[in-house]
């Protein structure tokens, strides 16, 4: 499970995909599916959470992963690159930012 902390020695990856509203659904069972199916069993996982915007023009990926090169290494991978292109067809953009924890407010 991601937690969100500053002393976390972790990866945190924040992915904005955007969509119109009659693919948003298709494209949430598709992330949903490779987060199950593949994301969260490779080396370095952590966590993740999806998050859609009321008009469904929008999802917000927060995931982490115990290093950088974890994450890039699944993203490197055979599985992930044909699950990115299927993705790539369901939204007009999507990018991975890789982030540092800056601040915490309760």
């Amino acid at each position: 499970m991601p937690k969100i902390s500053k002393q976390n020695d972790v990866q945190t990856v924040i992915t904005t995909f955007e969509m119109s509203p009659g693919t948003c659904q298709d494209l949430l069972d598709e992330l949903t599916e490779a987060y199950d199916m593949f994301i969260s069993k490779q080396p370095g996982f952590i966590g993740a959470g999806l998050h859609v915007n009321d008009a469904q023009t929008r999802i917000a990926n927060y995931s982490q992963w115990q290093r950088r090169e974890d994450f890039q290494a699944m993203l490197r991978s055979d599985e992930m690159r044909a699950r990115n292109r299927r993705i790539s067809a369901l939204c007009s953009r999507f990018e991975p930012v890789l982030y540092d924890v800056a601040g915490v407010f309760d």
